[in-house]
């Protein structure tokens, strides 16, 4: 169930943050940053990996554009 979960919130999180790559817009991944974190955190308690694997992949890339925009662009 909470691999579901985890899955749930990794999918609601992907949408936003490929809108967030967009040039000039790398600062919306300061708001969508938490997402990830809760999904991953829901992630490590379930049995399996899935859910953690996608938001572990969901948190690089978010973090990743923010350090190429210098945590602003």
């Amino acid at each position: 169930m909470l691999n579901l979960l985890s899955l749930g919130i990794g999918v609601v999180a992907i949408v936003p943050v490929l809108f967030a790559l967009l040039p000039l817009l790398g600062w919306a991944n300061w708001f969508i940053l938490p997402l990830p974190v809760v999904g991953l955190a829901i992630g490590t308690l379930s049995r399996y990996n899935s859910g953690r694997n996608l938001n572990l992949v969901v948190l690089i890339v978010a973090v990743l554009r923010l350090m190429l925009g210098h945590g602003i662009f």
